[in-house]
């Protein structure tokens, strides 16, 4: 069970009047673990709950000690047991995150969900639920990578049908879907951008005897290896030039800085009571 109930309650010339507390739901991952150490380097902001699966070899561990900051009294555990919060950050996976829709809907508190890999019912629960909170849903909450979107939406409006588009993306090696979040919405803003369906003109890998390329095609590529933190390339072919936009993550720490602004985003819609499902582009007014 989980619950929310929000301390800050109100705004006041749009700024919080009072501290946010904040849930994270699998806390003891790669980007939970950040986003503990980002939470308290915030005066704003306090982890109160700390989630992760029933089979967690931290549960009951503090949640400080296993982001490495030290203690902070706040256990990992699989439920709330009634505390309360404004704002759960979720990365995890997607049968997680929809099994808390509903209790976010019940006990009021807003969501930030950066987890990937929804297939069209579940994307469907989550504007479901938006109906009722306020949930800001990205791919990729690095500030760095919602610039990126805006400049390959530039380039493909701009360049047209004249070059060839291609995506590219790699991962660190524990990364379980493919291609990732982020590269599928980079190609959704080069379709929509130029007036294409996504579902029909992607082609996911290469091999064997091909053909010529189509010239509508949106064509991915994912590689896995290592630590890789995260980097993906949009590709703009055209005869004698190609255009390449680039970003790579070198620390998660990019998208732990994102997730805060997403928390306060929230935390502000929570308190003036408005709803709906926000992305990274709405947070950061791009």
């Amino acid at each position: 069970m989980v619950s929310g109930g929000a301390r800050f309650c109100r705004a006041v010339d749009g700024y919080l009047s009072m501290s946010i507390d904040v849930a994270i739901n699998g806390a003891a991952g790669r980007m939970g673990r950040m986003l503990t150490q980002a939470i308290d380097d915030e005066k704003d902001l306090s982890l109160v709950v700390a989630l992760e699966r029933s089979d967690s070899e931290f549960l009951g561990q503090d949640a400080g000690l296993v982001a490495g900051i030290g203690a902070i009294g706040v256990p990992v555990v699989t439920n709330s047991d009634g505390s309360t919060f404004d704002v759960l950050v979720d990365f995890s996976i997607p049968a997680a995150t929809l099994g808390l829709l509903d209790a976010g809907v019940a006990d009021s508190f807003g969501m930030v969900i950066g987890t990937t890999g929804f297939d069209a019912s579940g994307l469907r629960d989550i504007q479901v639920a938006a109906g009722s909170i306020p949930i800001v849903m990205a791919p990729n909450m690095s500030i760095g990578v919602n610039v990126a979107f805006r400049l390959i939406e530039t380039a493909a409006e701009i360049l047209g049908d004249s070059v060839d588009i291609e995506i590219y993306e790699m991962h660190h090696r524990h990364k379980i879907d493919a291609p990732s979040g982020t590269a599928v919405r980079m190609g959704e803003i080069v379709a929509t951008t130029r007036g294409r369906d996504l579902e029909k003109d992607a082609i996911y890998g290469r091999v064997g005897d091909t053909g010529e390329r189509a010239q509508p095609t949106i064509g991915f590529h994912s590689a896995r290896g290592g630590d890789v933190v995260g980097e993906h390339t949009v590709t703009f072919s055209g005869t004698g030039e190609r255009i390449e936009i680039t970003h790579r993550a070198q620390s998660r720490s990019n998208f732990a800085a994102g997730a805060i602004r997403a928390v306060r985003f929230v935390a502000k819609k929570m308190a003036m009571k408005e709803r709906g499902l926000f992305g990274m582009e709405n947070v950061l007014g791009l």
